[in-house]
């Protein structure tokens, strides 16, 4: 049993150094490293490619901070001037208001004072017809009783006048 396990042993080692040798002898070990040379190659460039991407996304990151912070500043500009303008259309429509009031005041308080004048033209216009009529009344009365006495009075008075 000694002797068979020493040939099977020293076969086996044969056949690893034949199974060696023609690992070698075939460049296994070249080629092996070709490909491990060409897999760190391409993960050398995919963490290049990966730096690469990361400073473009830094760069990008930074230029749209820039953009949003230059439109927030722009976004409160427009909200200032609305607002001036706001208080300025506000400004414009109190003093346009106060104008109209001041204006419709003055319209209605002529309109007052056209109806007092015109009121109190036909109150002298009435009161002197009153005046007429009574005065007329007051003639015809008093011209059947002293008629013939102020018409001789009224004769001297024009003859004085005209001497």
């Amino acid at each position: 049993m000694n002797a068979d396990f020493f040939d099977a042993a020293f076969w086996a080692t044969i056949a690893l150094f034949l199974f060696i040798g023609v690992v070698i002898y075939l460049k296994v070990p070249a080629m092996i490293t070709k490909s491990l040379d060409g897999r760190i190659k391409a993960i050398e460039n995919e963490l290049a490619e990966a730096e690469r991407l990361r400073l473009e996304a830094k760069f990008l990151l930074e230029e749209y901070e820039s953009k949003r912070q230059a439109a927030a500043s722009e976004a409160d500009s427009i909200v200032a001037a609305a607002r001036e303008e706001a208080f300025r259309l506000t400004a414009e429509a109190k003093t346009s208001l106060e104008a109209l009031i001041a204006r419709r005041t003055k319209a209605v308080e002529d309109k007052i004072a056209q109806a007092e004048a015109q009121a109190v033209s036909e109150v002298r216009a009435r009161s002197a017809d009153v005046a007429v009529e009574a005065a007329r009344i007051l003639l015809t009365r008093q011209m059947g009783s002293k008629g013939d006495a102020l018409i001789d009075r009224a004769i001297k008075d024009v003859g004085a006048k005209l001497n």
